[in-house]
């Protein structure tokens, strides 16, 4: 039996995605308008905005008011695990911090946007920290900025008897100049081992309008340890980026 054509509003948008990922359309590109669409497809505006509709849900363009369809400019920060640790752990001639280094921007164009809370390890956060449930901790939610534009939410966790009443507990001292690495080394807990696991998913409703997502695009969430000897000292629960906004690499020396 002859195979039916797909729909169109699918083979319009399987031409326009071929276009953006060839270059036609680069990162930034205003797409062709509705009625210019509809004119080289012969199409109505509702199988258009069909084609259009799906290219946003896969996270390739955005719509602007009175500005048109745009292709989704989202310039991949390369995330080098582990490497990037040494970085802030070495003399700085000039403030930085891991973030600040994946995003290769200067310590004026970095914002932290930070809530600090007292609080008692639930059962996973036990479990992350191997200590007993309800230990005290420090939580500490941050949304990271680069160059005005938010790029990653980070919730962490440090056990109270270490930070409490120290300058580690004040949201005040945010950002602090090499990041919580440098911190724990400030109160005499110098890190030695980093352990992170990475997942996907899609974000929640607040993560994709705090990070200014747009739709059908999922996040990665990092889970990080640090651990100064034999002592787990931070616990990360989670580290949130949007996946078209980074590339993790990894490398080992054998």
């Amino acid at each position: 039996m002859p195979v039916p054509d797909r729909p169109a509003y699918l083979r319009i948008a399987e031409h326009l995605r071929d276009q953006i990922r060839e270059g036609r359309y680069p990162q930034g590109a205003r797409l062709p308008t509705m009625s210019e669409l509809r004119a080289e497809h012969g199409v109505s505006e509702i199988v258009v905005r069909q084609a259009i509709a799906l290219l946003r849900g896969e996270g390739l363009v955005e719509t602007r008011r009175g500005g048109g369809t745009i292709v989704k400019v989202a310039p991949p920060v390369r995330r080098v695990a582990m490497d990037r640790y040494r970085v802030v752990t070495a003399p700085m001639a000039v403030p930085a911090t891991t973030f600040t280094h994946d995003q290769r921007i200067s310590w004026n164009e970095y914002r932290l946007d930070r809530e600090f809370s007292r609080t008692r390890a639930d059962a996973g956060l036990a479990e992350l920290f191997e200590v007993a449930a309800g230990t005290e901790l420090l939580r500490r939610r941050f949304v990271f900025y680069a160059r005005g534009e938010p790029q990653q939410i980070s919730v962490n966790y440090l056990p109270w008897d270490v930070v409490g009443d120290t300058p580690v507990a004040d949201p005040a001292n945010e950002p602090w100049p090499g990041g919580t690495l440098a911190q724990l080394s400030f109160l005499g807990h110098p890190p030695t081992r980093v352990e992170e696991s990475v997942t996907s998913r899609m974000p929640t409703p607040e993560e994709a309008e705090t990070l200014r997502m747009g739709g059908g695009v999922p996040v990665l969430t990092i889970t990080r340890r640090l651990l100064s000897g034999p002592r787990i000292l931070e616990v990360c629960r989670e580290i949130v980026i949007p996946a078209d906004r980074v590339i993790l690499d990894f490398a080992i020396d054998l």
